[in-house]
């Protein structure tokens, strides 16, 4: 585990590798150790991967300010760039929340990203569109129930955060299971003040009160039509899937979706194999991406 400072939070995350910079993001409820199986692949293809905790996440510093905003989320992974990557663009995976921030990234700030991939979150504009479908309001239940104040922290926790069982099952294909890792999940929920945190990442997403004022200014630029070259995966079995065959619309640059078969909501992990070489042949050779000298 290594640490770094970065937007004024101390952030924790694993690496392994040597080569051209791959950040992963991981989503909710999980941990950046959510890419265990992409991370070896990774480093063994010859890239430097990066998957750091998200703010609020222990061992990631929790904010005293309390501001989870896409705006925020964006700002604290473009300075994680900036101080990882030497000031020279990487690649950027992101999963669930780790994809919802990697949009606003490649919006505003597309000079820090050389290639992308989001997995199982359509873009923001589309989920927008879409938010109030009753079948999307049934997927996200936990999007309204985790506005109510205190009541969720009761929920999520109690009955050793069965809460967490019952989401992961909900989200992946029949059958699937992952106990050992939904088990460190769960630990990591167990801290002080994490809960609350990870809930503050919906919370603000609904209510424009609270997101970060200073930050207004930087609102637009995250709506851009997004120029970096940028891959889309969604699980067959994931209701998100419908969402993310129509968004094509909101990229000017270089731009494919596939679905794969048999995965839902956590697809990296439900399969890895298959994931993790769709990421690969996007990402391409570390080689050219040297050569090219957009990374290094």
């Amino acid at each position: 585990m290594k640490r770094m400072r970065a937007n004024g939070l101390d952030f924790a995350y694993v690496e392994e590798g040597d080569g051209p910079l791959v950040i992963l993001l991981h989503g909710f409820p999980d941990t950046a150790r959510s890419w265990n199986y992409q991370i070896p692949a990774l480093a063994a293809a010859g890239y430097r991967a990066v998957a750091p905790y998200l703010r609020g996440y222990s061992p990631t510093e929790i904010p005293r300010d309390g501001f989870y905003d896409n705006a925020t989320l964006a700002t604290d992974i473009a300075e994680l760039i900036r101080a990882l990557g030497g000031g020279k663009p990487v690649h950027l995976v992101g999963q669930d929340w780790g994809a919802s921030i990697t949009y606003g990234v490649l919006a505003a700030f597309p000079e820090l990203v050389h290639r992308a991939v989001v997995m199982a979150v359509p873009h923001p504009a589309q989920v927008v569109k879409r938010m109030l479908d009753a079948k999307h309001v049934h997927r996200s239940f936990h999007w309204w129930f985790f506005q109510i104040p205190d009541l969720p922290e009761k929920a999520l926790a109690a009955n050793d955060f069965a809460f967490v069982d019952y989401l992961w099952n909900y989200w992946t294909a029949p059958g699937y299971q992952d106990a050992a890792h939904i088990a460190e999940i769960k630990a990591m929920l167990r801290e002080p003040g994490v809960l609350a945190a990870t809930l503050g990442y919906y919370r603000a997403m609904l209510d424009p009160r609270k997101g970060d004022p200073r930050l207004d200014r930087m609102r637009p630029a995250m709506d851009r039509p997004i120029a970096v070259p940028t891959l889309a995966l969604c699980g067959s079995d994931d209701l998100r899937a419908e969402l993310m065959t129509d968004q094509a619309q909101y990229f000017r640059g270089e731009y494919s979706y596939q679905v794969v078969a048999g995965a839902g909501h956590f697809l990296h992990r439900e399969k890895p194999a298959e994931v993790t070489r769709l990421v690969l042949g996007w990402l391409g050779t570390p080689q050219a991406s040297v050569g090219s000298g957009a990374l290094a």
